[in-house]
């Protein structure tokens, strides 16, 4: 039976932060249910790969890259990243059910190719990164990781995607989701601790504090149970990354986008490569990554996963210190 609840759950946000709960992106792993990639190609031009041999595109060594990279992380040679695998395309599991892919993992790949450091890949739940992060297990998160004012007490980021949550909707409605308004009085699906429940919350204070019916926020244990109750009609929208609901309005003939916010509202974030905070990584990842910006590779893997409108002219290292000044909602 799917989990309901109706209220914020409680939040650690420091020391140990959960990722979502602190307004960044959202967790990938409630928008993984739907359609499994098929070989054939879907309707917006994207043959998903979806098998465990996924014939990378790998990038050359950058050696001034690789020279920032701090002697403690780089000394056994790799480049330990984590992962949630929980939707498609961001990560998932290939059709082995073993094998973490997608657009993060290839990513993280590119990274670690231009540091020069062997790439591992560990997959953890949404909920335990932030604590094995902190604790040295994972050296960079690559899982839709946005930037926000709390994160960034505990993490050091390098920007490398556009950050943006969807509504879909069966595709018989006529809903057209543009802020607060537009989702009184509907049940919502949402994650519990992510932004998009932030998100999803000040607009329900929005909505009362001028006598209007709020949402009603609906919360699932799983990823197939949130998916099934939106196509059966238990509930009116799910809310979830914008890379997710695009690929299943793409692949599914019963569900469709419905609007668009930016994960940072009311302001605007970015994702990013997430590392511990001052431990010198995150330089080094960025400057991996604007080489991979420079030489094509970066753009080759956003369109093969069919995500270059959430391509970043340049990749920018934020930190608490320039928080509040870097241009982190820019893209291309």
């Amino acid at each position: 039976m799917p989990r309901i609840k109706t209220r914020l759950l409680a939040l650690a946000v420091l020391p140990a932060v959960v990722l979502p709960a602190l307004s960044g992106c959202s967790d990938p792993g409630a928008s993984a249910a739907g359609a499994s990639p098929s070989p054939s190609t879907a309707r917006n031009g994207v043959a998903y790969n979806a098998s465990p041999e996924q014939n990378r595109i790998r990038a050359q060594k950058d050696p001034a890259a690789a020279a920032a990279v701090p002697a403690a992380i780089g000394k056994n040679g790799k480049l330990t990243v984590a992962t949630t695998a929980g939707s498609i395309p961001l990560s998932f599991y290939a059709t082995d059910n073993k094998t973490p892919i997608g657009v993060e993992v290839d990513l993280a790949q590119l990274v670690a190719d231009k540091l020069g450091l062997a790439l591992d890949v560990q997959v953890t739940s949404w909920e335990n990164w932030p604590l094995k992060t902190q604790s040295g297990d994972f050296e960079a998160v690559f899982s839709n990781v946005g930037i926000n004012k709390d994160r960034v007490k505990l993490f050091d980021f390098s920007t490398y995607r556009a950050a943006y949550m969807g509504f879909e909707a069966k595709k018989s409605s006529t809903y057209n989701v543009k802020g607060a308004d537009d989702i009184s009085g509907l049940k919502v699906s949402v994650g519990s601790g992510t932004n998009q429940e932030k998100i999803l919350l000040a607009w329900n204070k929005d909505l009362e504090s001028r006598g209007k019916a709020p949402a009603t926020l609906q919360y699932y244990s799983s990823d197939a149970d949130t998916i099934l109750a939106l196509s059966s009609g238990r509930t009116d929208l799910n809310i979830a990354p914008y890379p997710s609901v695009s690929y299943r309005e793409n692949t599914r003939n019963d569900l469709k986008v419905v609007g668009k916010v930016n994960a940072g509202w009311p302001s605007e974030t970015l994702v990013a490569a997430t590392t511990l905070r001052g431990n010198g990584l995150a330089p080094a990842i960025t400057d991996a990554l604007n080489s991979a910006i420079k030489d094509g590779s970066y753009g080759k893997v956003l369109d093969r996963w069919g995500l270059t409108e959430e391509a970043l002219p340049e990749s920018k290292t934020v930190t608490e210190a320039n928080f509040g000044s870097a241009q982190t909602g820019k893209t291309q």
